[in-house]
């Protein structure tokens, strides 16, 4: 799954930790998100689009079938 996380994040000024203590995850759990390793669960991404005050497929995207 694509995500826009690392541009809105930079769009606030916000470091990875900055980020990850708004949302009760750890700094490496942001990475991974960021870096499309790991795919947030429901809720952490429901808590991602309330903080940026976005809807979630504003933020994350599936990527196209090959």
């Amino acid at each position: 799954m694509k995500n826009r996380l690392k541009v809105l994040r930079a769009e606030h000024d916000w470091s990875q930790q900055d980020l990850a203590d708004r949302l009760g995850v750890s700094r490496q759990s942001v990475n991974a998100i960021e870096t499309g390793r790991y795919d947030p669960s429901l809720p952490l991404a429901f808590r991602i689009a309330e903080l940026f005050e976005l809807a979630i497929e504003d933020i994350f995207q599936l990527e196209s079938a090959p």
